[in-house]
């Protein structure tokens, strides 16, 4: 959730071969991957972003099969 604005979405942390924008599918080698790893639900971080520092709040954790 971005803590701002109180927008969700969904990501999911792909090596950099997989990255697809349109499905939400960011490498990990991405700013904002890198800032999520290892946070835990509740947990607040902020993300370097092209536009500026933005801060997040982790909503759920999902490991699909």
């Amino acid at each position: 959730e971005n803590v701002d604005n109180g927008d969700i979405a969904t990501y999911h942390i792909v090596g950099p071969d997989e990255t697809d924008a349109q499905r939400g599918w960011i490498s990990i080698d991405a700013p904002l991957a890198r800032a999520m790893l290892k946070k835990r639900v509740d947990d607040e971080f902020e993300a370097q972003l092209p536009a500026g520092p933005v801060r997040f709040a982790v909503v759920a954790i999902d490991y699909p099969a």
